[in-house]
């Protein structure tokens, strides 16, 4: 689509505390090596980056950026909705941000009780499978944000980053037994056949999420956003909108002292139409 659902929200005690940041980890490899060795062209979907930044810019927050090595964002531009202007407008303004982003090594050595970061978020996009689910540093980021009962935000693909946590089997995974809504593995599987991808993919990341213990509550994808406890995920570029949304609401409602998280998941459907 040429414009997405984005609309531009006034949040009334927006955050003003310069230490409530947000860190947001991308992906810096663009290509993808599909099940039969083709290499499929992706990164970071726009609309799932740019939409809720929007919100987060929006509510006050400072986002800082990381890809692992610090090589600049790799972004899918073949799906930038060319006719939405606030999408197009951050991403000028971000522009310098994406290229030199942090090395996500040199922030997880750094991360202790004094660190500024209230949430994590992690857009989709095909390319969020590219390094990132076998990252060491990603993981230990993952079991900080567990321990600092921190937020976790991402949806579409992006999920598929938090099995960077399995990789030690003598570690258990944080989010066992949590609910989730993500891209459907079934909607993956028939894409080849569409002509949309050059091969099947490397791996189903809901099979092997299930495996690790967790439940996946979508198996279509509608723009439908998700919260447990402090994990919110949503389905696809549809649901960026309301996720954000939804982002911004929880980190807003903690950081002004009114958050009750509730240990039974929160359903939320396709707020992107009731906005």
């Amino acid at each position: 689509p040429k414009k997405t659902t984005y609309v531009k929200i006034d949040y009334e005690n927006g955050n003003k505390a310069i230490n409530n940041k947000v860190l947001m980890i991308c992906t810096e490899e663009k290509y993808m090596t599909m099940a039969n060795g083709k290499k499929f062209s992706t990164g970071n979907h726009p609309v799932e980056l740019y939409l809720p930044l929007l919100h987060l810019e929006k509510a006050g927050f400072e986002i800082e950026v990381a890809t692992p090595m610090g090589k600049p964002v790799q972004i899918e531009e073949w799906a930038m909705p060319s006719e939405d202007e606030a999408v197009k407008g951050i991403q000028e303004k971000w522009r310098s941000k994406m290229e030199k982003p942090l090395i996500l090594s040199q922030v997880v050595n750094n991360l202790d009780d004094s660190s500024p970061y209230i949430a994590v978020f992690i857009p989709g996009g095909h390319g969020a499978m590219n390094g990132l689910p076998e990252n060491t540093d990603l993981s230990k980021l993952i079991e900080w944000v567990s321990a600092k009962d921190k937020y976790m935000i991402t949806l579409c693909h992006g999920p598929a980053t938090l099995l960077a946590q399995t990789q030690d089997e003598s570690t258990p995974f944080v989010y066992d037994g949590y609910e989730m809504a993500m891209f459907p593995d079934s909607f993956d599987k028939i894409t080849p056949y569409i002509g949309y991808m050059p091969g099947p993919m490397p791996y189903c990341p809901g099979e092997k999420l299930k495996a690790a213990g967790v439940k996946i509550v979508n198996s279509l994808s509608t723009g439908y956003v998700h919260k447990d406890r402090k994990l919110i995920t949503g389905d696809g570029p549809d649901a960026a909108n309301a996720l954000g949304k939804l982002a911004v609401e929880s980190l807003l409602a903690q950081v002004n002292g009114g958050e009750q998280v509730s240990e039974q998941p929160e359903k939320v459907a396709d707020t992107s139409a009731e906005l």
